[in-house]
């Protein structure tokens, strides 16, 4: 029980293994990977569509996208849909996309029967709302990046500021993990969140591949009123009651 969080009602974790850690003992769990699952699941879903997770170059994926009817998404640059934010804002209503990533995706699938949320800087006054409908106790996981050279987690800052945003607006006791996660949100608006975003790591990798768009849009903060939830395999608008959904147990 050391590594649940819970003696608090609002928990925080990194990863995979953050999230087997505590989900189970949660509500619901809500899913930041800022730059850029969640904020393209998102985006995507404000358009009516649908998101599959995926993991990470499963090679039945091309198979699970014609099953499910769906597009597939590519790596950026290649096709027109892929993790970049900006290629699902023309998603159309309806539209099904299968969207495989090695943190964001394959930690969604990764919560068992726990509501499920993906939360990032655009939505987290809407998912953290949608969320609490589930309970008191809710948990937040940054997802962070991996290290190419051996796939260990590396906590990743905008992730950390995005739980952030979240938190603040769940109510309820808030773990030493969690607070941190709202002082570094409260920090990095109180001087300038785009800069601070552009000037971390991942945002950096990101301009450098010529994707400075996708960062843009990742730190409008509250612009989208989705709350993505995982429901049969597919991330999509979350009901306005979310009785159908059981609680998890403590």
């Amino acid at each position: 029980m050391t590594f649940t969080q819970s003696e608090y009602d609002i928990r925080c974790e990194w990863g995979l293994r953050g999230a087997e850690a505590i989900a189970r003992h949660c509500n619901a769990v809500i899913v930041v990977d800022v730059l850029s699952f969640t904020t393209a699941v998102t985006v995507a879903v404000s358009k009516g569509g649908m998101v599959f997770p995926y993991k990470w170059k499963d090679d039945s994926r091309i198979t699970f996208a014609e099953e499910k009817g769906a597009i597939l998404a590519g790596p950026r640059g290649k096709g027109s849909h892929s993790l970049s934010p900006a290629s699902l804002s023309a998603v159309q209503s309806g539209q099904r996309i299968v969207l495989p990533s090695p943190n964001g995706a394959t930690i969604s699938l990764s919560t068992g029967g726990v509501p499920t949320y993906a939360g990032c800087l655009r939505n987290a006054k809407a998912v953290a709302a949608a969320a609490s409908k589930h309970g008191p106790r809710i948990g937040v996981i940054p997802c962070g990046e991996r290290w190419e050279a051996d796939s260990s987690l590396r906590p990743a800052l905008e992730d950390l500021i995005g739980a952030g945003a979240i938190i603040q607006h769940l109510g309820g006791s808030r773990s030493p993990e969690a607070c941190t996660a709202v002082r570094a949100y409260e920090g990095a608006t109180s001087s300038s969140l785009i800069d601070t975003i552009r000037g971390c790591s991942s945002g950096k990798e990101l301009l450098e591949r010529g994707y400075d768009i996708d960062v843009l849009l990742a730190c409008e903060i509250d612009s989208d009123d989705a709350a993505p939830i995982l429901c049969d395999g597919a991330y999509q608008a979350a009901p306005e009651r979310n009785t159908a959904y059981p609680a998890a147990l403590r």
